[in-house]
């Protein structure tokens, strides 16, 4: 994977961040629970948290399609784009695809029947029910922060696309198109 990340996904990796902060602190704001309390509650909110994984897979999975529509729209503008661009895209798709493995497996994991177990131990609740928070959590923020790396991706086609932005960090420049034609042997 390549480690090299452009601002924009640092950036969308700190609201990611900030947002996991946010969720996890509203989330822990109840307090220490039982483990009587913690089984309640994870009958509560076991709907909610299947709702919630069902729909990060079917987002991210039609991130991925968008993708490749993206790559088609970007393939055909007049304006060459620089690799930057397409290695941008190859992140989110890398990103989005451990994201839409992760809300998958959870999905299946808190479809399991945890609590009508009769060999679980009461004080393992609230082990399980914290555990799932922090799940839901992460799976959250890794889904806002696929969004905003597409959201930056999407900002610049428009940029470069559609009001045809030739001086954009993302396009090969006139002096760059020359010095490959020079230093291409077979033109």
């Amino acid at each position: 994977m390549n480690l090299k990340l452009s601002t924009y996904t640092k950036r969308a990796i700190t609201g990611g961040f900030i947002s996991l902060i946010v969720i996890l602190f509203g989330s822990f704001m109840l307090g220490e629970l039982s483990g009587y309390e913690a089984k309640v509650l994870i009958n509560k909110s076991l709907s909610g948290l299947n709702m919630l994984c069902n729909t990060i897979v079917l987002a991210s999975a039609t991130t991925l399609t968008l993708l490749l529509t993206l790559l088609g729209l970007s393939s055909g503008t007049k304006s060459k784009l620089k690799n930057d661009h397409y290695l941008h895209v190859l992140q989110i798709a890398k990103f989005d695809t451990v994201v839409f493995i992760a809300a998958l497996i959870s999905f299946v994991l808190f479809n399991l029947p945890i609590t009508e177990s009769e060999n679980v131990p009461s004080n393992w609740y609230s082990v399980i029910y914290y555990s799932s928070l922090a799940i839901s959590s992460i799976l959250s923020a890794a889904l806002i922060v696929v969004i905003l790396m597409l959201y930056n991706t999407v900002v610049n086609i428009i940029k470069i696309v559609g009001l045809g932005q030739t001086d954009h960090y993302l396009t090969v420049s006139e002096d760059e198109k020359t010095g490959e034609q020079d230093s291409n042997p077979d033109n």
